[in-house]
């Protein structure tokens, strides 16, 4: 019993030392933490996050817990934390286009100008060394800024800006000095790894001379850089300008966009917009329209994708109904077990089969389904109730 007693005490002692560890946000208000930080001649640091983000947590838990740490914050900034799910948190998440957590904000508390920003997760040694570099004002984001644009042709300018912008901000908030920079450079003087370095950081609008002119010189820019770094830059462009409209359910600017995707002509951009449409489809419930899509494109831009020939038939099964689609899809799933015999697809193709009424190649794949199963030592009642279901027929 002393023994119990005994870890007991010491299980509860090491929770109390653990939570005195722990950080914990003190809520000031915005206008307090300004006219602080204005009183104090001090820069006002703010770090934004959310209880649910893991980022936020670990930083929490591992870098303001640590006495060094915040006692060089509060020596050097006036500091304030706020939830982007508090009405404060979310109007300074909105003022500052914040979209990454945890997000940093070094603020002008005189004019509530941004000197420096950072964003996601880091370790001790690293964010020390920003929050040292947010306190130089050659480090700052005006001065970098007002460098650049003084001489928008100098790109060891622009690279310092750009590099410095982005460790706060997302690459669609570095399209605009990209932009200046560019159109400083003309056609021929694309084609360098500074001026490819620049393309690949900052370019996002697909439309954009710089990128048509990627497009129609691959070659000469994989020379430059790479053709595997030039592929992922059309694949990036393509998703940013895809990906936000599918995840908002956009249906009418994802259609109109994808026909901007489309027109690159590129078997990898082709297949990019083939995966974003049936997720449209699948999210809006328009079957006819990822009906079209698949008849269409299956062959050609994931033939040799087992996983995804199976989610494709795994869809007919649920939503398509008419018997010739249905027969399609049955030989999609078909070559997907010649890439790669499978339980889940001879069990798919058994129901595929089942539902077009074919019950004798039904009972075949499902039988074949039952011994991969057995043999994997799997449990069997899926397709044993399946077998069942064809006997009683």
């Amino acid at each position: 019993m002393m023994r119990f007693f005994s870890i007991f005490f010491f299980v509860l002692v090491l929770q109390t030392v653990n939570s005195q560890n722990q950080f914990v946000p003190q809520d000031t208000p915005y206008k307090t933490g300004l006219e602080t930080a204005k009183t104090q001649g001090k820069p006002l640091f703010i770090m934004l996050y959310a209880d649910w983000c893991p980022h936020c947590n670990q930083m929490k838990k591992e870098v303001f817990s640590d006495p060094k740490v915040m006692d060089f914050l509060n020596k050097n900034y006036v500091c304030i934390w706020k939830n982007i799910e508090k009405e404060e948190g979310t109007a300074l998440k909105n003022k500052f286009r914040t979209t990454s957590l945890p997000a940093f904000l070094f603020l002008d508390p005189s004019n509530e100008t941004l000197l420096y920003a950072l964003k996601g997760e880091m370790k001790t040694p690293e964010f020390m060394a920003e929050a040292n570099y947010a306190l130089n004002p050659k480090f700052q984001l005006p001065y970098l800024e007002k460098s650049f644009l003084d001489d928008p042709s100098n790109s060891d300018k622009f690279f310092a800006y750009l590099n410095t912008l982005k460790k706060g901000k997302d690459r669609a908030e570095l399209s605009i000095p990209t932009h200046t920079y560019l159109n400083t450079q003309s056609d021929a003087q694309l084609v360098s790894e500074t001026n490819w370095r620049a393309i690949a950081n900052g370019v996002t609008d697909i439309n954009s001379r710089e990128f048509q002119y990627v497009l129609k010189h691959q070659k000469e820019f994989a020379a430059v850089a790479s053709q595997n770094r030039v592929d992922r830059k059309v694949e990036n462009i393509v998703n940013e300008l895809l990906r936000p409209l599918v995840d908002n359910l956009d249906t009418i600017n994802y259609y109109k966009q994808r026909e901007v995707a489309k027109s690159i002509h590129l078997q990898k951009t082709d297949s990019l917009v083939f995966k974003f449409d049936l997720t449209m489809a699948e999210r809006t419930e328009k079957w006819q329209f990822y009906k079209k899509v698949t008849l269409e494109d299956t062959e050609k831009l994931v033939w040799n994708d087992a996983t995804f020939l199976k989610d494709i038939g795994q869809t007919y099964l649920k939503h398509i109904k008419d018997t010739e689609s249905l027969k399609k899809s049955i030989f999609w799933v078909k070559h997907s077990i010649e890439l790669n015999d499978s339980y889940d697809g001879n069990l798919l193709l058994a129901r595929l089969y089942n539902k077009i009424k074919d019950k004798k190649l039904a009972l075949q794949y499902a039988k074949e389904a039952k011994i991969i199963c057995t043999e994997m030592t799997w449990n069997t009642k899926e397709v044993d109730t399946l077998l069942a279901e064809l006997n009683t027929k």
